[in-house]
């Protein structure tokens, strides 16, 4: 098996603090860059699983360095430089405590709480009569809460304004980003013969008062694709869609009676599996960007990460001097 990045521990040249997250590890420098190492970790109903999967932080950072730069002409974003392959550092912002979720097609959590009977999500109305799978009517947003710890919420936009989570100017920019967002991401994924069902996008205000967008997008662990061939065929005869997205994982760890519910732990993940979830990664990452996956050398990959970060902060603040 090839190694997995599951944790750094490094002390960066002007270091302020150290974030870890479920997948990604934040370094705050001199409390004006985030250097986010995106790890081989991964988590699935926000709870991290035990084995890191090899590759998966490439590729996590290699799309979403791949769509920042295919849609900074609708919203400026975080990132300044990928030093390596599972790197960015970017601009520091504070974050919005919500995630800003869309949907195009009724799958993942979104059909799971409608097939229970609810037909309001976040404050949204759905049609009745409607299938796994199916085209919704028109994209929805369903936004949640962004939770340091634990799960993250569902939350209506009136909930998010009434508690002042965002103020009710900056929320409605947030829906027009977001939906332009999710129609360029559609319209990049139908050129890949692909289906964006559903994604989120985080956003963060920079210290100029600027609205960025940040973090990762229209990744695997962020998005659901479906095939779009076959995609009409299959809705009509009833059969699961086949798509690129970790529902996957999730659908393995639901066989195994495990959904991140209290009193629950995770199972561990065979050698095989862990090798068929890297391929998946992989998988998307080549249909998504129609680029072929170099992969990262795997030896002594904690090193390299930090020399490579050591290296773009000594330029950067060098020629700040």
């Amino acid at each position: 098996m090839d190694k997995a990045l599951t944790e750094t521990k490094f002390n960066l040249p002007g270091q302020k603090s150290f974030y870890k997250g479920k997948v990604r590890d934040v370094y705050n420098i001199n409390d004006e860059l985030l250097v986010m190492v995106v790890s081989d970790r991964i988590s699935a109903f926000d709870v991290v699983l035990p084995r890191g999967i090899p590759f998966k932080g490439q590729v996590l950072n290699q799309v979403a360095a791949h769509f920042l730069g295919a849609t900074k002409d609708i919203v400026p974003n975080w990132v300044i430089a990928v030093p390596d392959p599972v790197v960015t550092v970017g601009r520091l912002c504070k974050p919005y405590k919500v995630e800003m979720v869309i949907r195009g097609y009724l799958s993942g959590h979104a059909w799971r709480e409608y097939n229970s009977g609810k037909r309001s999500i976040c404050g949204v109305s759905m049609p009745d009569g409607l299938k796994e799978s199916d085209k919704l009517p028109e994209p929805i947003i369903t936004p949640t809460t962004k939770a340091d710890f634990g799960h993250d919420e569902d939350i209506s936009k009136a909930e998010i304004i009434s508690r002042g989570i965002v103020p009710a100017d900056e929320y409605a920019q947030l829906e027009s980003y977001t939906h332009a967002l999710y129609k360029r991401g559609s319209e990049l994924a139908a050129k890949q013969g692909l289906i964006l069902v559903d994604t989120k996008y985080e956003f963060g205000k920079g210290a100029d008062g600027k609205i960025y967008l940040m973090d990762e997008i229209h990744t695997p662990d962020s998005s659901r694709y479906f095939y779009a061939g076959g995609y009409a065929e299959r809705q009509q005869k009833g059969e699961a869609q086949k798509q690129l997205s970790k529902e996957f994982v999730r659908q393995w760890l639901i066989e195994k009676g495990f959904m991140g519910k209290e009193g629950q732990q995770a199972p561990e993940m065979p050698d095989e599996f862990v090798k068929t979830v890297s391929e998946r990664y992989i998988e998307l990452y080549e249909n998504v960007t129609g680029k072929k996956f170099e992969r990262a050398t795997q030896d002594y990959v904690a090193d390299r990460v930090e020399k490579n970060i050591r290296l773009f902060l000594e330029k950067k603040f060098s020629t700040n001097v």
